[in-house]
């Protein structure tokens, strides 16, 4: 059998047995190489008129375009199929003819083989690339749209190469190779340290630093960021000569693990085949594209009134699709309509980011939205974004190229996302009859055959709207010695033939049957500002117990879910007006509530908290983080809907948390209205703690310059306060920010020595001082005195067994570890690296066990036990690659 080949990762061609096939004018290769890209998919005529008429298409583009598939059906009527159906056009060929798409098929091989068969993978992959991709046919700017996936693909395969190499030793030998890369690509922070790297393992440690220097000024001028953590920390080591550097990993690639975030599979979905025949189709065939947008996943856009099943959809047919996309499936509520107002996009990426393996976010939020993407290409990944308010909130949650799928719910028309994006609409009418009927037969069995005039009547009073007939399938269930005629008569009253008016008639009618304590119960959920209530939040809101209540609601299908309580947004709306005369005070307990047990919370997490004054106590919960992550966005929307003395009290308490999620941009955001609320009040002291708050979010995002303007006017007030502890906390910030920021590390170790003098004149903050003496401890090792850094951690270590605060102690052993390296004492730092990892497993931190047992691994290593610096290397790599965190493979290459 002949040997074909389609060729498009360079000129565009066609071989067969080698030998290149006569294909005629540009037009016709032209067209050959986008259907080549979308092998085996059909691509309509629009888009193809689109992309080979850029500029201003003819009026005979499609009859230009149908002329020259007809040509190329016929110089290929002897190797492949081009086949006209669906409006469009598809190369019917096995896609591994095309050397794209075994470029991709080998780069995906390699990802799981040891590291010289890996280098064989990718030189294989590598060398199908004869130059640019479509070089000679397409314009550039139709190239950039089509070809920036693969581009990119290239450039990370051979990223992955040099890493490799660099794992085997061959760094010199990479030197010209990373040079040329570095200098094509200047802001490519991975190529970057591949360079450095090689450059300081050859004896050019000065040359290395030069790069990163030339590589932060190109950063700043051209985009306005700093080297990204990664970088930074390269830098420092080579700075330090950090022996690990002639053994470790580059920046290694990310393994990122496989998300199902899908919602349970919709019992007794019926009907909507259409539609579901219609997403299936989706798949089947690419979205056309804007001739300005590059190429995008398929996006379908659910739309309808409220009510009337969106959601349902979506969730039945993605269970029925996601054996389609093997990486994964990604879902969010994004609350368009809910009364707290809609999710922020920012707070989506980082769910979806924590969903992917990212452990260490970026700081800006629109490098979070680019790792995303980065994440997402080349991937077949589901993505299902529920109850969406606009096109603009749903815009930055899309992946950047084709390959995985995007379903939107919205009752707004998402007019912009269907002209800009080419979203397909699809609009949900009320269901017929006759599925109407299907799912009453469904919840009520064969009470609907007994009793079919009543069970129409049903219909009739509910206006076919699913979310009343099932509400009204509950109540009937709930009822079961009550008559369907008798049930259809109390609904006689509500119809009014407008499926937006019945089922508000019908959530009457369901409110009207509970118990009065339920009714009550139903109105306190509709004060809560959260998109879901806890059982807990419930009973302090009204004021006993609430479960069998929450039961109740849940039976009438008023609410659903537990122990956290969840409900439509026509229920929850109204719900709210139900609530509306006794709102205030509702919302009332419920903030004095939630606030108290955040505090608790927040102590619970860190010993070394914002203080907040005036706060009932009360205990915390026996996993702090996880009682912050189910109330976050409880807590989110209290902060932005209560007053300003609850506001401010609300977000100190946050603080802990937003550090521990890596949720910069919300901190910045919520400390941000917590300081307008302070200064409102004219609380000069909360105005403080809340510029604390702001400056350490900016240094986290990786604002320099706005954090240290934050935190030194927050330095400034606390001075002028009198206030010797917040002076305190604000020099230990105002430290690791000059650490964060790279260079000398001496400022970091004067602010932390000036927040250690504090912190012992006041003597009235122990956690405080612990920190501080850790921190001067740590600087001090680094900055090349080890015996101030041994006496330091071991004071700190004496406060910290005495406060219980094991997280701090175990970091402290780990600093006093680092000063006993320092020491040449290695068999003590062993120990302590030791103690610290114990300290990290109790405490279920897998990322500082991880990091800890990497060290002690070193430590071993450095005192002639390499079984036991095996063994260490083995459990942190196994962390790490559980984790999905880029150090794994830095850690697989020592053992």
């Amino acid at each position: 059998m002949a040997r074909v080949e389609v060729r498009v990762l360079g000129p565009v061609g066609v071989f067969v047995d080698g030998t290149a096939l006569d294909l005629g004018p540009r037009k016709r290769r032209y067209l050959l190489a986008i259907l080549a890209l979308e092998a085996g998919r059909v691509v309509p005529v629009e888009r193809l008129v689109d992309l080979m008429w850029p500029s201003a298409p003819p009026r005979t583009a499609v009859h230009g375009v149908r002329v020259s598939a007809s040509d190329l059906r016929s110089a290929l009527r002897e190797v492949a199929e081009v086949e006209a159906a669906g409006g469009g056009y598809a190369l019917r060929a096995d896609p591994m003819v095309v050397d794209a798409h075994r470029f991709r098929a080998l780069t995906a091989e390699a990802a799981g083989r040891p590291d010289r068969e890996r280098i064989a993978v990718l030189d294989r992959a590598l060398a199908l690339w004869q130059g640019p991709a479509l070089a000679g046919v397409v314009p550039a700017e139709v190239r950039d749209q089509l070809c920036h996936g693969w581009e990119e693909a290239r450039l990370a395969a051979a990223e992955d190469r040099a890493d490799a190499l660099l794992r085997l030793g061959h760094h010199a030998d990479l030197l010209h190779e990373l040079r040329v890369r570095a200098a094509d690509h200047p802001l490519r922070e991975r190529s970057i340290g591949q360079l450095m790297i090689a450059l300081y393992r050859s004896g050019h440690a000065a040359d290395a630093l030069e790069v990163f220097a030339q590589a932060r000024k190109l950063l700043a001028e051209e985009i306005g960021l700093d080297p990204g953590p990664e970088l930074s920390a390269l830098q420092v080591r080579i700075l330090q000569r950090d022996p690990g550097l002639d053994h470790g990993t580059p920046l290694p690639r990310r393994r990122t693990p496989v998300p199902a975030q899908l919602p349970p599979a919709i019992a007794g979905f019926v009907g909507r085949a259409e539609h579901l025949a219609r997403l299936d189709d989706l798949l089947d065939s690419p979205v056309p594209l804007h001739r300005d947008s590059p190429a995008a996943p398929p996006i379908v856009a659910i739309g309808g009134m409220p009510g009337i099943g969106k959601t349902a959809l979506a969730v039945h047919w993605a269970h029925h699709a996601k054996h389609r996309f093997p990486d994964g499936q990604l879902f969010a509520d994004l609350r368009g309509f809910d009364a707290a107002g809609p999710v922020d996009p920012a707070e989506v990426v980082c769910g979806f980011l924590d969903a992917l393996g990212v452990t260490e976010l970026p700081a800006a939020a629109g490098a979070q939205v680019a790792l995303l993407r980065s994440l997402l290409a080349g991937r077949r990944v589901l993505m299902v974004l529920d109850n969406a308010a606009s096109a603009e909130q749903v815009r930055p949650l899309l992946p950047g190229s084709a390959g995985s799928a995007v379903v939107v719910t919205s009752r707004a028309p998402l007019t912009s996302l269907v002209a800009v994006e080419c979203a397909v609409a699809v609009t949900l009418e009320l269901p017929s009859w006759e599925d109407s009927r299907r799912l009453l037969a469904y919840r009520m069995g064969a009470r609907i055959d007994a009793e079919p005039a009543a069970a129409d009547a049903l219909i009739t009073a509910c206006a076919r709207l699913p979310l009343a007939l099932a509400i009204v399938a509950a109540r009937a269930a709930t009822e079961p010695g009550t008559s369907l005629r008798d049930l259809a008569g109390g609904l006689d009253a509500f119809d009014g033939g407008d499926a937006r008016a019945d089922v508000r008639a019908v959530l009457s009618w369901s409110y009207a049957a509970v118990s009065e304590d339920a009714r009550r119960m139903f109105r306190v959920f509709g004060a809560h500002p959260g998109p879901s209530m806890g059982s807990a939040t419930a009973s302090a809101a009204l004021g006993r117990p609430a479960g069998p209540l929450l039961a109740e609601l849940v039976a009438a299908r008023l609410l659903t879910g537990g122990p956290r309580y969840h409900a439509h947004d026509l229920v929850r709306a109204y719900a709210t007006e139900l609530a509306a005369p006794e709102l205030a005070a509702v919302r009332r307990r419920i903030i004095d509530y939630l606030l108290s047990r955040a505090y608790a919370n927040a102590r619970g997490l860190d010993a070394f908290h914002d203080p907040i004054p005036a706060v009932a106590g009360a205990s915390a919960a026996p996993d702090p983080l996880a009682w912050f992550t189910a109330e976050y966005a409880t807590l989110l929307a209290l902060v932005e809907t209560s007053p300003d003395e609850d506001a401010w009290r609300l977000a100190l308490a946050l603080t802990e948390v937003f550090e521990r999620l890596s949720r910069w941009s919300e901190w910045a955001r919520v400390h941000g209205l917590a300081l307008a609320a302070a200064r409102r009040l004219g609380d000069r002291w909360a105005e403080a703690y809340c510029l604390v708050g702001c400056g350490r979010a900016a240094m986290w995002r990786r604002d320099f310059a706005a954090a240290r303007t934050l935190l030194g006017e927050a330095l400034a007030l606390f001075t002028e306060l009198g206030d010797d502890d917040g002076c305190a906390r604000t020099h230990h910030h105002l430290g690791y920010l000059h650490e964060h920021e790279g260079g000398d590390l001496r400022p970091a170790y004067e602010h932390s020595s000036a927040a250690l003098e504090l912190f012992r004149r006041t003597g009235t903050n122990p956690a405080g001082l612990a920190r501080a003496l850790n921190a001067v401890g740590w600087y001090a090792s680094l900055l090349g005195r080890p015996d101030e850094a041994v006496t330091c951690c071991r004071e700190a270590l004496e406060l910290l067994r005495a406060l219980g605060d094991r997280r701090t102690e175990a970091w402290t052993w780990d600093s006093l570890a680092h000063a006993y390296l320092g020491l040449g004492e290695v068999a003590a730092a062993v120990d302590s690296f030791g103690r610290a990892l114990t300290m990290m497993v109790e405490l279920s931190d897998r990322f500082h066990e991880a990091d800890i047992a990497d060290h002690l691994g070193d430590a071993y290593a450095r005192l002639g036990e390499p079984v036991r610096a095996h063994a260490a290397w083995e459990r942190a790599w196994q962390c790490f690659d559980e984790l999905g965190h880029a150090r794994a493979d830095e850690v697989r290459a020592k053992l």
